[in-house]
């Protein structure tokens, strides 16, 4: 029998802003993040999750993957997801026997008649994304991924780490050796997250191409960059399930209006040395030439 009871208010949704000014620097920058604040969830949810249904219904074969063998990390998904979310936040999620309750959007699901991946993927904002290891190194190995940044599934699933980043600048000479070191010995009890930022001219979140571009686009100004550009930012979460022994990455994607994210002369400026700073490869595979010149004028007059 499901209780009745007041739903707490979804808190506002974070402005994450992970740049700083100074040189490039390709890392990591991992931190711990304590068990409760595995997921976020905000004031998005009901919109994020009503698109995340929407692509599962519209594009099933585009958000959501899997390799033979991935059954036992999956079904451990679910589980791993299901007991957080019921405990920590017992006023918006239900859990009796099989059946499942979401009281933030009226759901409710037998949990043993569904793909658990996809089910898992059905309850929080994040992209769930599970990582094996294996002789040729970690490889993705399942996903559900509704709000990817540029790259699509079909053809990253059952790759290495190693293969699955092959195109990103710097990768392989900077952060292969130490994401396969972490991805191997990561603890069952600890939980890293790390935060990764791109500026982008689109806020759609389904988007599974649209990197390499360099056609400039004029209808972007120095006066309205902080309406047609957007700062989009991932919280990427690391958590090993510890009987299957994969690694859950969760990929929570924010996106902001850049007027809204960029309220400060100092945030203006730390963004603007950011972008400056990044090698022209790097700029070129975020498609920042399109209009990088009206954002560091728009970024540079707000700065004062």
């Amino acid at each position: 029998m499901f209780t009745s009871f007041g739903i707490t208010p979804l808190p506002t949704e974070t402005i994450h802003l992970p740049f700083e000014a100074g040189p490039y620097r390709m890392a990591m920058g991992l931190v711990t993040v304590p068990e409760p604040r595995w997921f976020e969830i905000d004031s998005r949810y009901k919109d994020d999750i009503a698109e995340r249904r929407r692509l599962l219904a519209a594009h099933r074969a585009d958000v959501l993957g899997f390799e033979p063998g991935s059954e036992p990390a999956r079904a451990e998904t679910l589980r791993m997801v299901t007991e957080h979310l019921t405990r920590v936040h017992p006023s918006w999620f239900e859990h009796h026997g099989a059946t499942l309750r979401n009281h933030l959007t009226g759901e409710q699901w037998d949990s043993a008649a569904h793909e658990p991946l996809e089910l898992a993927g059905r309850l929080v904002q994040e992209d769930l994304c599970l990582i094996e290891l294996s002789p040729e190194g970690p490889r993705l190995t399942a996903a559900i991924l509704c709000f990817p940044s540029r790259w699509r599934l079909r053809e990253k699933l059952g790759r290495p780490l190693a293969d699955v980043h092959g195109n990103v600048p710097l990768y392989a000479d900077r952060l292969a050796r130490p994401v396969d070191r972490f991805m191997a010995h990561v603890r069952p009890d600890h939980i890293a997250a790390r935060l990764n930022w791109s500026v982008m001219d689109d806020p759609t979140l389904f988007q599974p191409t649209g990197k390499w571009r360099t056609e400039q686009d004029a209808s972007i100004t120095e006066r309205n960059a902080g309406e047609r550009l957007f700062l989009r930012v991932e919280r990427q979460t690391l958590r090993r399930l510890p009987a299957s022994g994969a690694v859950l990455f969760g990929i929570r994607v924010h996106v902001y209006p850049l007027a809204s994210a960029v309220l400060t002369p100092e945030t203006a400026a730390a963004l603007a040395s950011a972008v400056r700073a990044l090698p022209p490869e790097m700029a070129h595979y975020k498609s920042l030439p399109m209009f990088q010149s009206a954002l560091l004028a728009w970024l540079d007059r707000r700065a004062g």
